[in-house]
């Protein structure tokens, strides 16, 4: 019997992420797609019916799943409309605009007995996975410094709601959550948070570089994205007191999907060669240097959790619970920026 689904928004979410890789798990079936563009939507899914509204799809019992991809500052609503009407929920990352919101959603979805998660794909990047791999061996020693980049050369301001004035806009939502939710799956929650954020382009109205620098006991967090940034430098870089790592280029998976790719093609999630991380290490009293073979990047792992949740009880691939607190961190960089000072991280958090 396969999971019915629904998807509210068509746009580069649900169009690019969701839908392809639903259509390639087994498990799932894509049932309706609520969107302003039908045309758009029969031509990717011809045999999906496609509706207006958020309450045409709701008013549908078979459906099992609802997807929220939808613009940021809709995704409560939404989900709150789907949890009560007693379906299992996926919302597109940031999870909401605010920890109070995903705590009422935490809360509502507990009540009506149906599963809560939250797409944070980049779990599942080839770099991320090589990353943790490299970390669970102690290869580097002791941590002190783990740095993550993730610029564009973006130079134009566009004219869509990501990079308008709004609840919800502007990178610190849109990438900052991905390398928040990252640093916190491998470290916990950190003891402070300082943050820079800046509208830096001409013309921008919202936040497109930020500067985050979270605290731990032994070592620190450097997440930094930029939108003026013509050549990049690391996008990871790790230093213990043993040894060093550098991981430059990007996970391919998203560039694959916009080319038609799905999990199972030839060199799905793969990097090139030239791509491997370098490692300088300690072993045996001895320096070692040479390339890391990245691990291949995997984001069909979250669909394939979620069907094992909704069929067999397992748990969610992503805990509603992180990404609360992933958005908990959004608010303490913000709180940090508007006070120019470090905040302390509350044990409530």
């Amino acid at each position: 019997m396969k999971i019915q689904v629904g998807i509210i928004g068509f746009g580069l979410s649900g169009s690019t992420f969701h839908a392809p890789l639903l259509a390639s798990i087994p498990d799932y079936r894509i049932r309706t797609v609520v969107s302003s563009d039908p045309d758009k939507v029969k031509k990717a899914l011809p045999k999906t019916r496609v509706v207006g509204t958020v309450d045409e799809l709701l008013q549908e019992k078979d459906i099992d799943v609802v997807i929220v991809a939808s613009p940021n500052a809709t995704h409560f609503e939404y989900a709150r409309q789907a949890i009560e009407a007693g379906k299992h929920v996926v919302v597109e990352k940031p999870f909401t605009v605010t920890s109070e919101e995903a705590d009422l959603l935490i809360a509502l979805a507990e009540e009506k007995g149906v599963q809560l998660t939250v797409y944070h794909n980049r779990r599942w990047d080839n770099d991320f996975l090589t990353v943790r791999n490299l970390l669970e061996t102690k290869a580097l020693g002791r941590l002190s410094l783990y740095q993550v980049h993730f610029n564009r050369y973006r130079p134009i301001v566009q004219k869509r709601w990501k990079e308008q004035e709004g609840p919800g806009a502007g990178e610190l939502y849109n990438l900052g959550s991905h390398l928040i939710d990252q640093a916190l799956f491998l470290f916990g929650k950190p003891k402070t948070v300082w943050a820079d954020l800046r509208a830096e382009r001409e013309g921008s109205e919202a936040v497109d570089y930020f500067h985050l620098v979270f605290g731990y006991e032994f070592h620190r967090v450097i997440l930094h994205a930029g939108s003026l940034v013509r050549q990049a430098g690391p996008r990871f870089e790790l230093h213990g007191d043993k040894g060093s790592f550098l991981k430059y280029g990007e996970d391919p998976q998203e560039a694959q999907l916009k080319q038609g790719l799905h999990p199972g093609d030839a060199g799905w999630g793969e990097d090139q060669p030239d791509q491997y991380g370098e490692l300088a290490t300690e072993l045996s009293g001895l320096a070692v240097q040479g390339e890391i073979e990245t691990l291949p990047g995997r984001y069909q792992a979250f669909y394939q959790g979620l069907a094992e949740a909704i069929l067999k009880g397992a748990q969610v691939p992503v805990k509603p619970e992180e990404a609360r607190d992933t958005i908990r961190m959004i608010e303490y960089a913000i709180e940090s920026h508007r006070k120019g000072s470090t905040i302390t991280v509350t044990e409530h958090t």
